[in-house]
């Protein structure tokens, strides 16, 4: 058995993947799931939605020298709840009003009362898509293979 399945995931790890999932949110998810929102809390903003650069490294082999890559757009925005809770929201792009939705459902995750509904009305939808579309992608690259092999001559 995996060890990875047989450990519990605690809160950082759940926090990251919805992090996760809302940065890869569409438009159309977010706000489908902004206007189902049973009441609406009230939202200030701290920081942003803002947009700027983020230097993107890699490393020789994955593990090797690391180099910059180049540059890429990122968007950012934290918001602060009526109730005090803060959400931060990172994504590639420039859809400001994307991300400043991504963090209030990072605050709304984060609060016990709302985090069922980010579960089921946003997050596992999410789940789901990206599933597809890595089955998809699979399966479009499994057809494009090719197996080599190699004849050896007998020099008798």
């Amino acid at each position: 058995m995996d060890l990875a399945k047989q450990i519990e995931p605690n809160a950082d790890t759940a926090r990251r993947r919805a992090a996760g999932l809302l940065a890869r949110a569409t438009k159309d998810e977010l706000h489908a799931a902004w206007e189902r929102l049973p009441s609406r809390p009230e939202v200030t903003p701290v920081r942003g939605p803002e947009t700027g650069l983020v230097m993107v490294r890699g490393r020789i082999g994955g593990g090797g020298a690391p180099f910059n890559l180049g540059e890429a757009t990122v968007t950012r925005a934290t918001v602060l709840l009526g109730s005090g809770t803060a959400g931060h929201a990172h994504a590639l792009g420039t859809a400001k009003e994307n991300v400043r939705l991504a963090a209030i459902f990072d605050a709304l995750w984060q609060e016990p009362g709302t985090r069922d509904y980010v579960e089921a009305a946003l997050l596992a939808p999410i789940e789901a898509r990206i599933a597809v579309e890595d089955r998809q992608k699979a399966e479009e690259t499994a057809a494009t293979r090719v197996d080599f092999f190699t004849m050896v001559r007998g020099d008798d």
